[in-house]
């Protein structure tokens, strides 16, 4: 009798700070089923249960240095020892390999923004961890925590655009742009909302990606309209 496939699976890992090789559970792609994205490109999944989000952020069960996928091999100089003091020297050793829950998963993307934070990563990538925190905290409907770490993603992707560091990764220049105006509209800084969206709609003859134009022009008709209500 076939054995069946199960949504869950181990991945070795190896740490990039103490090289301990490790397991950590991932979701194979064929049970992620996505229905909707909200404007911030928050992926609506059919099931909470199988979110990839929870499995975002690798932790090794020896020293406790958390990284995601994106995180550079590179440590800055002093990095590491700042680090040892900060994380392996005070870690308890605890075990997140397994299947996560969202308040185990809010946990490890927590340590996974710490340890981004010592290790000086690079704001795309520390962007990438608080948005999904974010989200993470609007799932479970908490405002307060939610506008907080969409301010802390606003700030690393606006670093990121002016530092030029999201080149070479998935992420491109229009989707920042977009990004930057939709988190400034959620933040409600809305003049700073507008300035980016608009930088979208000004690169709608060059653009490849036409759905995040349309989308950054829907927002900017949406904050129009509100404003003449209010008039």
């Amino acid at each position: 009798m076939a054995q069946q496939l199960e949504p869950h699976y181990d991945k070795k890992y190896k740490c990039l700070m103490c090289s301990h090789s490790f397991t950590s559970k991932k979701i194979r792609s064929r049970f992620v089923k996505v229905v909707d994205y909200d404007s911030d490109f928050r992926p609506i999944y059919s099931t909470e249960e199988i979110n990839p989000i929870f499995y975002y952020v690798k932790v090794c069960p020896q020293c406790g240095f958390s990284f995601s996928d994106d995180f550079q091999p590179y440590f800055p100089p002093n990095a590491k020892e700042i680090i040892t003091e900060k994380v392996c020297d005070q870690w308890v050793p605890h075990e997140f390999g397994d299947i996560r829950d969202s308040r185990m998963a809010l946990q490890t993307l927590k340590l996974g923004a710490y340890c981004g934070t010592l290790k000086k990563e690079k704001h795309i990538s520390m962007a990438g961890i608080y948005m999904r925190l974010a989200w993470l905290y609007r799932s479970i409907s908490n405002e307060e925590q939610e506008q907080r770490f969409m301010k802390l993603a606003l700030k690393e992707y606006t670093e990121s655009y002016m530092t030029d560091d999201f080149r070479g990764t998935q992420v491109t220049e229009l989707r920042i742009l977009y990004l930057i105006g939709e988190l400034s509209r959620r933040t409600n800084q809305i003049q700073q909302a507008i300035k980016y969206f608009s930088k979208v709609i000004e690169r709608q003859n060059t653009s490849t990606e036409p759905k995040t134009v349309e989308m950054a022009r829907e927002r900017w008709y949406e904050i129009r309209e509100k404003q003449k209500e209010t008039i």
